[in-house]
């Protein structure tokens, strides 16, 4: 039974190996591994809920992913968020074509009835991509000192969005930005 779904900006190739490199050196260093174990894959949340209508979440996508071109992405600074988790992300420079696109989801799932949780409405959402989850509280200097060590920025493009069921990690569906084809 599926615990939840989240919408997922996924980025191309050469963008999507750095932030790997960074999961593989601190699972190596046996600092966290959670994310390679989920089977995840590198993105930006856009949106996340206990529970949604896959299908009608189909056609929002599949219609948004067709009016967007890919999305320049620039990941220039590291983070954590304060709470349970020990969480350790990459956070892109602020755009606004990247604020826009969220936006527009959010507004397309509104259109179909979904509520938009407060932490994902328009001025409240903070876009990252995770480099490492559960990280024990003793480690959390090391795997900081790690990931910089990818010497930012990082820059690529998000190049297609897809619905996630998990746990476990499981694609519904993708689609690729600026094409109406599923990914």
């Amino acid at each position: 039974m599926s615990q939840g779904y989240a919408i997922e900006l996924y980025f191309e190739t050469a963008l999507e190996n750095q932030v790997l490199k960074a999961w593989n050196v601190l699972a190596r260093c046996n600092i966290s591994k959670k994310l390679i174990d989920n089977q995840s894959r590198p993105h930006i949340t856009l949106f996340s809920s206990p529970s949604i209508d896959p299908p009608m979440l189909e056609n929002v996508l599949k219609s948004l992913a067709s009016k967007q071109e890919y999305l320049p992405l620039s990941f220039s600074s590291i983070g954590t968020l304060p709470d349970e988790n020990n969480l350790l992300f990459l956070s892109p420079t602020p755009s606004l074509s990247l604020l826009q696109f969220q936006a527009q989801l959010c507004d397309a799932m509104q259109k179909e009835g979904i509520e938009i949780s407060d932490q994902y409405r328009q001025n409240s959402w903070i876009p990252y991509c995770k480099v490492a989850e559960e990280v024990p509280s003793t480690q959390m200097a090391d795997a900081y000192t790690l990931v910089r060590k990818l010497k930012l920025p990082v820059s690529g493009y998000a190049v297609d969005i897809g619905l996630v069921e998990f746990p476990p990690m499981r694609e519904l569906f993708s689609f690729v930005l600026g094409n109406s084809e599923e990914a």
